[in-house]
């Protein structure tokens, strides 16, 4: 099954570092966070992708042309150009890089790839979320729902501590920041059979995928949740760049599952 990873976006709310470099290549503990999603999928033996390009492409395409090079001990005979590659250590992704188009929102970039992905079931998710989910779990459920699309859903930590009052203004609970307010919301890792086209007729480039293609498939009963009650993080801003390169850093990682 193949993984089609959205990574055309230009992040404008982390750039700091966007301006420089599509928010996909963005690194957590020297690999950019695209990798990590990867190395996530690959875990449970999905290991060819397809990755939506737009905002500086071209970085993400020098990167994985490079990759097995970067990944490798090399000697490089400067006299006649030679390079000899002595050991690899390599991933065995198979990556299939298209251009989607700088202006392109997520509902056209999907309709762009449809070619690469055939007529077969197949995973979605965006190129900055990580988490420790179950593939295959996810799989078995998207299975057993027998719906067009599976989206998982998250909640996510709220902002800020909270309190429970009593009458007269003790703190009677404080929770740090506690998880929001109960409600799920869309944390990508999806699941979609080849139905789903059917809903990304006509010009697409102006639509968001998060709009009515989701809508339409929810109101006609096509679209299931899978809840994922741990952890789950979105590079948004570089507040949580931070967190993540902290847990990398101090081997508390939880979507490092390989």
């Amino acid at each position: 099954m193949k993984v089609v990873i959205f990574a055309g976006g230009m992040g404008t709310r982390i750039s700091e570092e966007s301006h420089l470099k599509p928010k996909p290549m963005i690194e957590i503990g020297d690999k950019p966070i695209l990798w990590h999603i990867m190395k996530i999928y690959s875990f449970y033996g999905f290991n060819e992708f397809i990755i939506c390009l737009g905002y500086k492409g071209h970085i993400i395409k020098e990167y994985f042309i490079n990759y097995f090079l970067y990944n490798s001990d090399v000697t490089i005979d400067l006299s006649s150009n030679e390079v000899e590659i002595h050991k690899c250590f390599s991933d065995n992704f198979k990556v299939t890089l298209v251009e989607t188009g700088l202006e392109t929102k997520t509902a056209g970039r999907l309709q762009r790839v449809q070619k690469y992905i055939g007529d077969e079931p197949f995973m979605l998710t965006y190129g900055d979320g990580v988490a420790n989910i179950n593939i295959n779990s996810l799989l078995e459920y998207h299975k057993e729902k027998g719906k067009i699309a599976t989206v998982t859903a998250v909640q996510t930590e709220g902002k800020f501590g909270g309190m429970e009052l009593s009458n007269n203004c003790d703190v009677e609970v404080f929770k740090e920041k506690p998880k929001g307010d109960g409600s799920w919301i869309n944390g990508g890792f999806f699941v979609l059979e080849p139905k789903v086209f059917n809903y990304l007729k006509g010009d697409m480039d102006q639509v968001m995928w998060e709009d009515a293609p989701l809508e339409t498939l929810a109101k006609d009963n096509q679209l299931t949740a899978y809840k994922h009650n741990d952890y789950w993080r979105c590079m948004d801003a570089l507040r949580d760049k931070n967190v993540l390169e902290e847990a990398w850093k101090t081997n508390n990682a939880p979507w490092k599952i390989w």
